[in-house]
């Protein structure tokens, strides 16, 4: 047959003629998408770009006053079928990402913005991020990419031993880590491990009677992810929490809600305990709380996705005092290490459970050949560890920022926020119209403005009493927002025990003490604002001058608290 007769049928290319006559030409593209020269020309652009950004940063206002849906009206409504006109479209595109974009975020890496938990930055930490990006590999098992796997396996031995973590905790004593985005996702993997191994002593069919604990100070995130996880939210237990115990999780109230499900014939199944909680900074007592539910049965976990990269530094060990009884940790290098967003580090004590919980059948194209094997060690596949299949190379970031700064540049860095924290606080308690609402922790400040007529009083020498909460509460409501709205600092709030007050949450890679000068500065200016403005005349009398200093910065006398000044302060 013809078809078999390939002397005769073919060009002197090899092609059939009839093929030949019939196959569409290959589209040629453009522009080759990877290309070493135009790879390199881009970089340099890009790397301007954002270091041209950080020399400027301090002249953008640190959160944009825009109204919702301003971008979409300055874009094209659909995407370009070819590149824009011109000889560099990234160019084009990177001055409206100047021109449209940066004035109008909230610019995270500003100085000025004391409103959230840092998301710290680095150099190292940006160039690791660009350079995992560029390698753009995928490393969900061993065998999709041996070294990515095992440099994460060693970096989260290294980062759990300079936090002192438990040995139980890392690899090299029976447990391990893992790097994810979010303190989220470490919560809800550990939870559904909990939930799964739970589920096999008890039968399935009682996934109803699972209650899980936590405190009323405990993120929002573990709430959303009892449910993902099938908790009902009647079995959801936010235990309160006092101004006197500091807003820490009670061991006593927390047993006798253990059995009290018990007796109702429930079953305790989670516990998530907090190092550094979001509005406060509190940090509940790990020893207490695992003694509280031992015999129960109940997996502690513990966010410390903040105040965990304080240990560090030894003065701050104590935060984490028990945590060998826990059965998993995580904390965030991404809000006070150093390593760019996203970094979530989470180790647990028995790696079984994550895996027994989220892993998936094998399939011989992720097995690692047996001939890669080697004896006596266990090969992780990370997708195992998680919720997704596929995962990012967070590990090279992470090991690149510990190489170039080291434990102890780590620690020195962490230590000038909690100083410039210590100056922040010894300035508000020299001034009578404040108080110090809940005691500093770490390099969280909270604060709140006294009432109208307790300011007045506190101005003419005498401590006056705030008459309820409900003034105050408006009042310091009413400074946040005035804060906020000068652009030349950014703070945000909390209720606690009925109480609204101010968060300065100090933790940016650029901070210095001039920028948290310059933030108490608009504070008192705003403070005054605020107390002319519900008719506080010796307000206005007393403190006059205090416009000028956010003028003049340098004009503002030296803080004198039992002899502590900002100089000394952030010089010990």
């Amino acid at each position: 047959m013809a078809i078999l007769n390939h002397a005769d049928t073919t060009t002197a290319s090899g092609t059939s003629p009839a093929a030949a006559a019939v196959a569409p030409a290959m589209p040629s593209l453009l522009q080759p998408p990877l290309d070493a020269d135009e790879f390199r020309r881009q970089g340099r652009l890009v790397v301007d770009f954002i270091a041209n950004y950080y020399t400027r940063i301090d002249e953008y206002p640190v959160r944009p006053a825009v109204a919702p849906g301003f971008l979409a009206r300055q874009l094209a409504e659909t995407a370009p079928a070819r590149p824009e006109p011109g000889d560099d479209a990234l160019a084009a595109a990177l001055r409206d990402v100047r021109d449209l974009i940066l004035p109008r975020v909230t610019h995270w890496q500003s100085p000025r913005h004391f409103a959230h938990f840092a998301a710290t930055a680095s150099n190292v930490g940006a160039l690791g991020e660009a350079l995992a990006e560029g390698l753009n590999i995928n490393p969900f098992t061993w065998a999709a990419s041996p070294a990515a796997t095992e440099l994460e396996v060693v970096v989260t031995d290294w980062l759990g031993k300079a936090l002192h973590l438990p040995e139980g905790l890392l690899f090299s004593g029976g447990g391990g880590g893992t790097l994810l985005g979010t303190s989220c996702e470490a919560t809800l993997c550990t939870l559904v491990a909990a939930r799964d191994r739970k589920l096999a002593e008890i039968g399935e069919e009682r996934i109803g009677d699972l209650v899980v604990y936590c405190s009323d100070q405990t993120h929002f995130s573990f709430q959303k992810a009892a449910r993902i996880a099938g908790i009902r939210r009647g079995d959801y237990r936010e235990i309160p929490t006092s101004r006197e115990s500091g807003f820490t999780l009670s061991p006593k109230a927390l047993r006798a809600a253990v059995r009290a499900d018990e007796a109702a014939g429930r079953v305790p199944l989670f516990l998530c305990a907090t190092v550094g909680t979001t509005p406060t900074a509190a940090v509940d007592p790990l020893r207490e709380l695992c003694a509280a539910v031992s015999g129960h049965g109940v997996r502690v976990h513990v966010d410390a996705a903040y105040a965990g990269a304080a240990c560090v530094c030894p003065e701050f060990r104590h935060a984490i005092a028990g945590a060998e009884a826990v059965d998993s940790f995580s904390t965030n290098p991404h809000k006070w290490l150093l390593a760019n967003m996203d970094c979530c580090a989470l180790w647990v004590q028995r790696p079984e459970a994550l895996t027994a919980a989220l892993g998936t059948d094998h399939d011989v194209i992720l097995e690692v050949p047996s001939s890669e094997r080697d004896d006596g060690r266990v090969v992780v596949d990370y997708k195992d560890w998680q919720v997704a299949l596929s995962r990012r190379f967070r590990a090279l970031k992470l090991w690149l920022v510990l190489r170039c700064h080291g434990v102890e540049g780590l620690r020195g860095f962490v230590r000038a926020h909690v100083r410039m924290a210590a100056a922040f606080e010894a300035m508000l308690r020299a001034d009578a119209r404040f108080e110090v609402s809940v005691p500093r922790q770490f390099a969280l400040v909270c604060f709140r403005l006294r009432s109208a007529a307790a300011a007045a009083a506190a101005v003419g020498g005498k401590r006056g009493r705030d008459r309820d909460d409900a003034e105050p509460n408006e009042l310091n409501r009413r400074l946040l927002e005035a804060v906020n709205a000068t652009g030349r600092a950014y703070m945000s709030s909390a209720v606690v025990g009925g109480i609204y007050v101010l968060r300065c949450a100090i933790g940016n890679s650029l901070a210095e003490e001039q920028h948290v000068r310059e933030a108490w500065c608009v504070v008192q200016e705003q403070a005054t604002v605020v107390l002319a403005a519900v008719g506080c005349t010796e307000e206005r009398a007393v403190r006059s001058g205090s416009a000028r200093y956010a003028d003049d910065p340098a004009a503002v006398p030296p803080v004198q608290n039992e002899e502590v000044s900002l100089h000394s302060i952030l010089s010990s």
